[in-house]
């Protein structure tokens, strides 16, 4: 028995938003259904390949796949923004560059990722000066600091746990990554604290840091979540 049917209209949803995460993250999706809990937005997922080591080579390597992923997207409408969820390969590969490629992938307004995103929070708070943690090989943290610097942010201090393997990366706990945050935030001369990874927990751990130091303390996941949300309203 077939039965006919009616179609519902799109006109009054929000445009969707799109994330591309890497094959290797086991982080950024648990985190951005705490930080979009109370969104009606609809938010789509795509992954594209990564290796199991950050690195300068693979992380470059990905450029060749960002279009693709960005293809995997549903097609039917235009997205608001589609974030791509990598801060270390945004350094490498360029803010710009993502863009275009992401835009040739897909129909979309607006393209963030989260260096993009963490600088653009950096301005929403007034902070200049920033103390950076990180969980990459010095390779990986070069590239990233230079970025920050040339994006108007300054790497009063810095701190990496040095670890190249994504698994490992992802299982680095809350209570290591705290210390190490309060110990670079106690600095005088820093007037925030960026925690970079999308891959790195910080959620649970965000606000107990702040609370310790007295300063904004905010990560990948943090940035780019709030990025997209400011963008995907913009553009409504």
């Amino acid at each position: 028995m077939k039965f006919d049917f009616k179609l519902s209209s799109d006109k009054q949803r929000l445009p969707p938003m799109g994330l591309i995460v890497l094959q290797v993250d086991e982080t950024i999706e648990t985190e951005f259904r705490q930080a979009f809990n109370d969104s009606q937005d609809q938010l789509f997922v795509t992954r594209i390949p990564s290796g199991l080591e950050v690195t300068a080579k693979q992380l470059s390597n990905m450029e060749g796949n960002i279009k693709a992923a960005a293809n995997l997207l549903p097609q039917s409408r235009e997205y608001s923004v589609v974030g791509y969820g990598c801060t270390s390969a945004s350094a490498i590969i360029g803010s710009e560059k993502i863009s275009d490629l992401i835009k040739s992938g897909c129909s979309v307004k607006n393209v963030t990722n989260p260096l993009l995103a963490a600088t653009e929070y950096g301005k929403h708070l007034g902070v200049t000066k920033l103390a950076l943690l990180s969980p990459y090989i010095e390779e990986v943290n070069t590239p990233l600091r230079k970025a920050f610097e040339n994006s108007g942010l300054s790497i009063e201090i810095f701190g990496t746990f040095g670890e190249e393997k994504e698994e490992k990366v992802a299982r680095i706990s809350e209570i290591s990554t705290t210390k190490a945050a309060i110990s670079l935030g106690q600095n005088i001369s820093v007037e925030a604290v960026f925690i970079s990874c999308t891959n790195l927990r910080t959620f649970g751990c965000l606000d107990e840091i702040s609370k310790q130091i007295d300063k904004p303390v905010f990560s990948s996941n943090q940035s780019l979540a709030w990025h997209m949300k400011k963008l995907s309203l913009e553009s409504a």
